[in-house]
């Protein structure tokens, strides 16, 4: 491998570390699956080439090498390395890094977790980054447009890392197998270690270690999959991996793509998502992109509610998953949706405008007097049950909201509308007759 392990044999004392500790990379160039960041023309191979370092934020998710980036990026460009996590410090931790700071010629402070400071200890970088005092690199798994204040993140370069690919996770198996020596798997089973990773190197070198020790046949897919601990799939449930599943799900529902709905489906509930939660945002997909297209949508979706709440998990997951077919293959349209934005714009810039006086209920002598109900024609009372009347305040003049778009059950009410505004053309005419 090269400089990467010099001596493959440990030294005595240490071959109790961590394979994941004793496989850390010695330069940047040896880190794995971040070549878009590390690369010549990423922005920290360019900011190495051009010997300047500016802070910055690595987010990515677990066990793709962020500390050791930040760690690396220190050495080579000859910065003194200091970190703190943000769970365990405070104010006080941070006061004493700065005092070290101010006495070198130039420091990277590494910050994990930084989402976790509070906006008062987030600001107490700004200074000492400003007068450049240190570098700050800050490393996190949440989105730092959510986490972090506006002050500081103006000041930092976002860095998105990559999950490890399934190339980039036999990469590194291939290194850890010159250390521990070739795993006693089939060639089938090693691809179960990269679904178990799931992305995570520090992860797959953990499971390695479960491996290495087994002695007789080769583990077969079934067998390694029972000698290990699977870790749950990452996912926050009030993070980015939760809203963006979510929004994954919706736009595939919107997309009519039911393959793709049952898969992000199939992995929110598998990652532990509230079904409840799905199905109150089915009921959103039902209104919003279904709508009148197919009006038998928002029932399918409020079915699949109940059913759940009936059957419980897993029986009644089938049932929202049964939903998310038929909102996926419904007619789509947001009609509903653009007409209701519409009608709340007009109705909060038009202000308290009031009814028109003859659609106003008279129970008094005193309103009849004041014109209240005065004109009003009962609907039921007219040849086709439609009078044609004018509902809207006299002042605003007729509007229009709705336009059913020519797609599935809407067809039919679009040629409803049509109807009623024909009514409504013959009567101004002979009204005005």
């Amino acid at each position: 491998m090269g400089d990467l392990f010099g001596d493959i044999e440990p030294a005595a004392g240490a071959r109790q570390r961590p394979l994941a500790d004793r496989l850390r990379p010695e330069r940047l160039a040896d880190v794995i699956g971040q070549d878009h960041l590390l690369g010549p023309s990423g922005p920290i191979g360019a900011m190495l080439a051009a010997g300047r370092v500016t802070s910055m934020v690595l987010w990515g998710p677990p066990g793709v090498g962020k500390t050791t980036i930040a760690r690396l990026l220190a050495t080579e460009s000859d910065l003194a390395f200091e970190q703190i996590s943000a769970i365990f410090s405070g104010v006080a931790d941070l006061r004493k890094v700065f005092d070290r700071a101010r006495g070198r010629r130039g420091t990277l402070l590494f910050v994990d977790e930084i989402h976790r400071f509070n906006k008062s200890q987030q600001d107490s970088f700004l200074p000492h980054m400003e007068d450049g005092t240190i570098v700050l690199v800050g490393a996190t798994t949440e989105n730092p447009s959510f986490e972090l204040n506006s002050a500081l993140l103006s000041r930092l370069q976002v860095l998105v890392l990559n999950r490890l690919s399934e190339t980039s996770l036999m990469q590194l198996l291939e290194r850890a197998e010159k250390v521990v020596g070739a795993l006693p798997v089939t060639g089938d089973a090693r691809r179960i270690l990269f679904a178990f990773a799931d992305g995570d190197g520090r992860s797959l070198l953990n499971l390695v270690e479960q491996v290495a020790g087994h002695e007789g046949p080769p583990l077969d897919p079934a067998a390694l999959a029972e000698r290990l601990t699977r870790r749950a799939p990452a996912y926050d449930k009030a993070g980015d991996e939760h809203y963006g599943l979510i929004s994954a799900l919706h736009k595939s529902v919107r997309g009519s793509d039911p393959d793709a709905s049952l898969y992000w489906l199939a992995r929110m509930l598998d990652a532990g998502e509230d079904p409840n939660y799905v199905t109150r945002r089915m009921i959103r997909m039902a209104s919003e992109d279904v709508g009148l297209a197919d009006p038998q949508a928002l029932d399918r979706a409020l079915a699949a509610r109940d059913a759940y709440e009936t059957l419980g998990s897993p029986e009644g997951e089938l049932a929202i998953a049964e939903a998310v077919v038929y909102l996926a293959l419904a007619p789509k349209s947001n009609g509903i949706y653009t007409a209701w934005k519409a009608a709340l714009r007009t109705a909060k810039q038009s202000g308290s405008l009031a009814p028109p006086p003859h659609i106003l209920n008279a129970p008094t002598r005193l309103m009849k007097e004041i014109g209240h109900g005065e004109g009003y024609v009962y609907d039921h009372n007219t040849p086709h049950g439609f009078s044609g009347q004018d509902y809207f305040p006299s002042e605003l003049g007729r509007q229009s909201f709705y336009a059913p778009p020519e797609r599935g059950f809407e067809r039919e009410l679009a040629k409803r509308m049509a109807w009623f505004d024909r009514l409504r053309r013959e009567r101004g005419k002979s009204g005005e007759e």
